[in-house]
């Protein structure tokens, strides 16, 4: 046992600071993706079962319900439509570029890092299906995150509300850039180096800026909960709670970016101080701002 655990304490320092057993994580990955759609047929066979046995009744409700639901959405379609081409014609207008939408596939998330202290989850796609390291992940309500690993079939998406995780944001009300980092608490997130005259207010919207091009421009990333100033500190305490359900949402959409990297790419890091804690490593943070 004492040899095991000494095995166990080297194999754990190896893969901390080098890189040399991604290849057998790699090949791991593979002889465990069998096993994580192993232990998700109960849940699929219970979610088969619940909707097979419906009564007529039920079925009508829900025909009704699901038909009013359509006319509401082709109203907000219609509407949708009439801002996209004006906005179209406003940027033709002011020279500027046309309008590019992002490519988007569906993934379901299929496993879960057990670990209290790693906010990861793991999608049912991977380097088959064009995925690529840094790649956004997002749910039907904002940003939820970011691959870091990519295997053949699967791959293992970083959390925005794990404590090595940071985005460059910017408030959609007036603009103020900062950074948002994780606080390892799934509703809440950091802002860090936010100066005390910052013109911030509980209930802005926080959207990323798209800086350093690692995640899409405008997408919904959380909303401020608390400011609060010290006066013998030159910078607020800002947290935001983030407006993805990252602990609900089963279906995730993966962004392509215009330019996708190489397929070797690797997620690059910066070092960021916050003020009375040890500098950490905060993933994705390609803008420099704050």
């Amino acid at each position: 046992m004492i040899t095991f655990v000494i095995l166990s304490m080297v194999l754990i320092f190896v893969d901390h600071r080098t890189g040399l057993l991604k290849p057998v994580r790699y090949s791991l990955s593979v002889l465990m993706t069998p096993i994580q759609y192993i232990s998700n047929t109960p849940v699929r066979v219970a979610e088969w079962s619940a909707d097979g046995v419906k009564s007529k009744d039920q079925l009508q409700r829900e025909n009704v319900a699901l038909s009013n639901q359509v006319l509401l959405l082709e109203r907000r379609v219609q509407k949708l439509a009439s801002t996209v081409a004006e906005n179209k014609r406003l940027k033709e207008l002011m020279n500027s570029s046309d309008i590019v939408d992002d490519r988007v596939i569906v993934a379901e998330i299929v496993g879960v890092d057990p670990d209290p202290y790693r906010h990861e989850v793991i999608v049912n796609k991977g380097r088959n299906d064009g995925l690529y390291e840094g790649q956004a992940v997002l749910d039907a309500d904002g940003l939820m995150g970011q691959i870091i690993e990519v295997g053949p079939m699967t791959s293992r998406a970083l959390l925005i509300s794990d404590s090595t995780h940071g985005l460059p944001v910017h408030a959609n009300r007036n603009g103020v850039r900062a950074i948002a980092v994780g606080s390892g608490i799934l509703d809440k997130l950091r802002l860090i180096h936010v100066p005390d005259t910052a013109d911030l207010e509980v209930g802005d919207l926080l959207v990323s800026s798209g800086l350093g091009g690692r995640f899409p421009k405008g997408y919904p990333v959380g909303v401020v909960s608390k400011v609060s100033h010290d006066p013998g500190q030159p910078f607020a305490i800002v947290e935001a709670r983030p407006t993805a359900n990252l602990d609900r949402s089963r279906y995730v959409l993966l962004v392509f970016s215009v330019e996708e990297p190489a397929e070797e790419s690797v997620a690059e890091s910066v070092d960021v101080s916050t003020e009375g804690l040890p500098t950490e490593k905060i993933s994705a943070i390609d803008g420099g701002e704050g």
